[in-house]
């Protein structure tokens, strides 16, 4: 998961190897860097072309979820284009679940509110 451009040493040297050993990986590395590229500099005008592109390769499970990016491309494109996110929101979803699991068949809800409360 790591940035190609902040890998140094041995394990540069191994991925290099294996991209080379293993054609279907390097093709598979080309279109997982292309899709970063898209989500980082927000390029979701890319997308369709991107898909397109994995869509004729022969590597399945990529295409797999190439096409399932297209069931709701409309999203997906303003996804990676916006530079709205929800993050904050799923956060504190996160943060209220685990609270509740935490307290689940403890109290009721007057103590499930105070210790929402008390968490932010």
């Amino acid at each position: 998961m790591t940035h190609p451009e902040h890998l140094h040493g041995e394990v540069a040297d191994k991925l290099h190897r294996l991209r080379e050993r293993v054609p279907e990986l390097d093709r598979l590395t080309l279109h997982v860097r292309k899709f970063a590229v898209m989500m980082t500099a927000r390029h979701g005008d890319r997308l369709d072309d991107w898909i397109t592109e994995v869509e004729r390769d022969a590597l399945a499970p990529l295409a797999g979820f190439a096409r399932n990016l297209r069931r709701d491309f409309d999203a997906v494109r303003n996804g990676l284009s916006l530079p709205h996110s929800s993050g904050a929101v799923e956060g504190n979803i996160n943060r209220l679940k685990m609270l509740k699991r935490q307290m689940f068949g403890r109290a009721g809800l007057d103590l499930l509110r105070k210790g929402v409360l008390l968490a932010q």
